[in-house]
Order: structure tokens, then sequence, then C-alpha cells
């Protein structure tokens, strides 16, 4: 069984004034027996923090998948993106085109995604957007990989599945 932690981005959140649906459609969908959730937070639009916080849970060494949502539009608050990108080692630029392509016949609304994902340590991180269906949708696209990237990550692999 994998470890996930769930991070929410939402200052709305953060002060109790927005229940957070998002972090819940993640664990519904990243749940026993393939993963059992050992993180979970709520964190205001703050830069710092949200790099804190994916720092110290990839660290820790107990978390291999963390899954954020919420911070990746265009708006001058949405800065997840740039927090991740000052702490992971190395980019995972496929995860996100492939959410990008994958929803853009959902919507055209795809095309202004600025989510990434990347590495730290033996840690996944992936962000999603803010919108429990944003969120449904574009880990439907990932999932099949997922199990495979974190094996790798692990060294509980070497092998890559041909898909057929």
């Amino acid at each position: 069984m994998r470890s996930l932690g769930v991070l929410t981005i939402s200052t709305s959140g953060f002060h109790g004034a927005r229940e957070d649906t998002s972090g819940r459609a993640i664990t519904q969908l990243l749940a026993e027996p393939d993963y059992r959730q050992v993180r979970y937070e709520v964190v205001p639009d703050d830069r710092d923090m949200i790099a804190d916080r994916l720092a110290s849970w990839s660290d820790s060494g107990d978390v291999d998948l963390i899954v954020t949502t919420g911070g990746t539009g265009l708006s001058p608050r949405d800065i997840t993106p740039e927090a991740v990108q000052s702490i992971i080692e190395r980019p995972v630029p496929g995860l996100a085109e492939s959410m990008r392509a994958g929803t853009l016949s959902k919507t055209p609304m795809a095309m202004l995604s600025r989510s990434v994902a990347g590495i730290r340590g033996h840690t996944l991180i992936v962000t999603l957007p803010g919108s429990p269906r944003g969120v449904t949708e574009c880990l439907e696209i990932i999932m099949p990989v997922l199990g495979h990237a974190l094996d790798i990550l692990q060294e509980q692999t070497s092998e890559h599945p041909t898909g057929h």
C-alpha cells in the first residue's frame, strides 16, 4: 500500500469559510487498498507555507505521493506551481501535459491550467485544479501510471510495462 498526502490550497478553506470537497475527492479516488492517507492539511494561498509543507512531507520519508488541489489557475493568488517548482528536484512534465491534453475535450479551460508534477527525494508531487470535477477528471487520466511511477521512485521495479 502506498502512502498519500493531500494538501488543499485554499485561503477560504483554511479560515473555515469553505468546505474541502476537492481534497475529499482525492481521498475517495486514491483510497485503500492501493493508497493510505497519512497526511492531510488545508493551507492558505501562501507560497512559503505551501513549499514548507511539501518539503517537510517529502523529506519525512513516510509519504510516497502528495496530491495538491487548488492554486493552479491564473489569478494573482494562484501560486501553487511556483511553490512546487521551488522545492522539487526533478520535474515530471508528462503528467501535467497529459492532464491538460486529456481534459481539453471536456473543457477549453484546460488550456489555462498551470498544473505541475515533480519529484523530491522518493516522493512524487502532483498539483490538481481546485474543483472536485477537475480533481476527478485529472486523476482519472494519470491513475493508470501512478503505481508504476511510485514503484520506480521506491526502486521496486526496473521493468516498464508496455501498455498492451
